[in-house]
């Protein structure tokens, strides 16, 4: 009987400027990292693709060089990640509201593009305000919808934007974070986003900056569902191509250093002093140098192979040792599998979220559970994978076991 496959297709040209663009870095074959696998789906084999980082200096994208099928990476499985899932992200995003809402004075339509479990447009809808959230994935529609937010199960692009333009006429402020990168079409993102905005509207998009990502050598945020991996520069070039113009932004400490942006419709006629400085100390840096990257997939290389060799050196020493992963986040997926890590290494994997308990790890097959389980071991050890909120992790962790031993990654 003939089997449908999943395909993803590879992409040799800037997802901005349609130029020429260069491999930089390969991470071998990975599958979704924000999947997550229901037991009764363990005889199931998840789609797995080539994780390929490409370059174009000219524009500053760096972009992945395989794009799956964006509609099956939230919906294939049951998407499992709420953006109220810890104290920490509902703080950053209470203090994100509260930051537009003091600057902007937002007094119409406010739409939220990857809107999640609706908790960040909650905040707007508090004031009164008409709202609006987009997602991909139909379970955190239905989350969201159950909390009383308006919620459009969509993948975004600019054909979507033109039915919410029509329905619900224009946007005074359009939010996007953590979503403008999962783009397969950044550009036609952007344009959907502009055909929304009033002429006085603000657009404001949050991801994690890629500059921090290099300089800490946390490069697990690579993964399939992040097409795009953002700079100063590739924003400003972005959005221009789109007919908008970058007008600020900030740098935040979330998911270990986030690039915050606000634009605007319109072309800019000079680059902004703050934001040029900022593109000439990433070009100074070797962001956008092929020969910046040869060394830093070595380097790479070489720490994955350290870390390896000090692990099953412990194994070793300890072959009854109780290993348990903290932390059951897409980047977390990244490392186990660049790390060839299994259930035959972990025990299992903690999170505090409800809709990863009971699930396993994709390909790694390692299943989660919450933190109470390190109560039922002597002196397990804890391998922090959330490395970003590794101090408050490990504070709870003392609280159930004052035996547990840590890990660095």
């Amino acid at each position: 009987m003939a089997q449908s496959l999943t395909h993803s297709l590879l992409i040799n040209k800037c997802l901005i400027s349609g130029a020429p663009v260069f491999k930089v870095l390969d991470f071998g074959q990975h599958p979704y990292a924000d999947t997550f696998v229901n037991e009764n789906q363990l005889n199931l084999s998840e789609p797995i693709f080539p994780l390929q980082v490409y370059l174009n200096p000219e524009t500053g994208s760096v972009q992945l060089a395989y794009l799956s099928n964006a509609e099956e990476r939230y919906n294939l499985y049951s998407y499992s990640y709420t953006s109220s899932n810890s104290n920490f992200s509902r703080n950053h995003w209470d203090k994100y509201a509260s930051t537009l809402i003091e600057r902007f004075n937002p007094k119409g339509l406010v739409i939220e593009i990857g809107s999640n479990d609706g908790y960040l447009i909650s905040k707007f809808r508090e004031k009164s305000l008409p709202t609006l959230g987009i997602d991909s994935s139909g379970t955190m529609c239905e989350l969201a919808r159950a909390s009383g937010q308006p919620s459009m199960h969509a993948v975004f692009t600019q054909s979507i934007a033109k039915e919410i333009k029509d329905k619900d006429g224009l946007a005074c402020l359009v939010m996007a974070n953590n979503v403008f990168n999962h783009a397969n079409n950044p550009v036609d993102f952007a344009r959907g986003v502009r055909d929304l905005l009033s002429d006085d509207g603000v657009f404001v998009f949050e991801l994690p900056y890629w500059a921090d990502s290099v300089s800490s050598g946390h490069l697990d945020q690579v993964y399939h569902e992040h097409i795009s991996y953002f700079t100063v520069k590739s924003s400003w070039y972005l959005l221009a191509s789109a007919g908008m113009q970058m007008i600020d932004f900030d740098i935040v400490n979330y998911h270990g250093g986030s690039l915050r942006v606000f634009a605007k419709k319109g072309i800019a006629t000079a680059i902004p002093a703050k934001i040029e400085s900022a593109i000439e100390e990433e070009t100074k840096s070797g962001l956008f140098s092929i020969e910046f990257y040869k060394g830093l997939q070595r380097a790479l290389i070489e720490r994955r192979n350290q870390w390896l060799l000090q692990f099953y050196s412990l194994l070793a020493k300890e072959p009854d040792a109780v290993i348990i992963g903290v932390g059951a986040a897409a980047k977390a997926n990244t490392w186990l599998n660049w790390h060839g890590l299994t259930g035959m290494h972990l025990k299992c994997i903690t999170d505090s979220s409800e809709f990863k308990q009971g699930k396993y790890t994709p390909l790694s097959r390692i299943p989660i559970f919450g933190d109470e389980v390190f109560a039922d071991y002597e002196k397990p050890y804890a391998l922090i994978l959330s490395w970003n909120i590794s101090e408050p992790l490990k504070e709870a962790l003392k609280k159930i076991n004052p035996n547990v031993r840590f890990l660095s990654q």
